[in-house]
């Protein structure tokens, strides 16, 4: 297992210190991976959480010094994401702003986050959730269509796999994958968030000459 963790431009000062080290900068060739085990990660960086209400009901942001690590759903333990117990921290900068992205994405004020991401998981999963960066707001992929853009179009029940693994809900967006007859299936979140999430985006796309 190894962790990974993703900067998005425009981050304020505080965050950019959040983040110096072990970062991927999105567009840009700068990547630093960390083959260190999980354990010593953890100890190197305090997890930390605060809850949140939603039109999903209540979610849990959890967040190590590097970055966004989870969002949880309601009523969920560590168990999917394999993560240690976090403390409560409210006022912790990093969730205070993840908590103000999500409002706004609800709010239908924002369709991109810009937020440091601090993602564990196999080589793999990583491919994947990078992968589920890259499908646009309102749009959607199958499981067949993220298989082939890995390069494995036989990989469709591991990249299911990986989807279930996802420990950032909603800011990496397993939502927007469906099956492949259109229908709405496997959501770690249960599938009326699911269709309330694309829902909400498809409701404030704009068309294309393609829809």
């Amino acid at each position: 297992m190894i962790r990974w963790s993703w900067r998005f431009y425009n981050i304020g000062r505080q965050l950019r210190e959040i983040v110096e080290e072990h970062i991927f900068v999105a567009g840009n060739e700068k990547k630093k991976i960390s083959n260190l085990p999980i354990k010593n990660m953890e100890q190197d960086n305090g997890l930390v959480y605060t809850d949140i209400a939603s039109p999903v009901g209540n979610i849990r942001l959890v967040a190590t010094r590097r970055g966004l690590t989870a969002v949880l759903w309601e009523g969920e333990d560590y168990t999917r994401t394999k993560l240690s117990k976090p403390d409560r921290e409210d006022h912790a900068p990093l969730l205070l702003l993840a908590q103000q992205q999500l409002l706004e994405y609800f709010d239908r004020k924002r369709t991109v986050f810009d937020l440091p991401l601090d993602m564990q998981g196999t080589p793999f999963q990583l491919k994947v959730w990078e992968a589920l960066l890259t499908i646009p707001y309102g749009r959607t992929k199958t499981y067949g269509d993220l298989a082939r853009q890995l390069g494995d179009i036989k990989a469709v029940r591991a990249v299911g796999g990986a989807l279930n693994k996802n420990p950032i809900s909603i800011i990496v967006p397993c939502h927007r994958v469906i099956g492949g007859s259109g229908k709405l299936v496997g959501f770690a979140g249960g599938l009326k968030n699911k269709s309330i999430l694309i829902d909400l985006e498809k409701k404030d796309r704009t068309p294309t000459l393609f829809d």
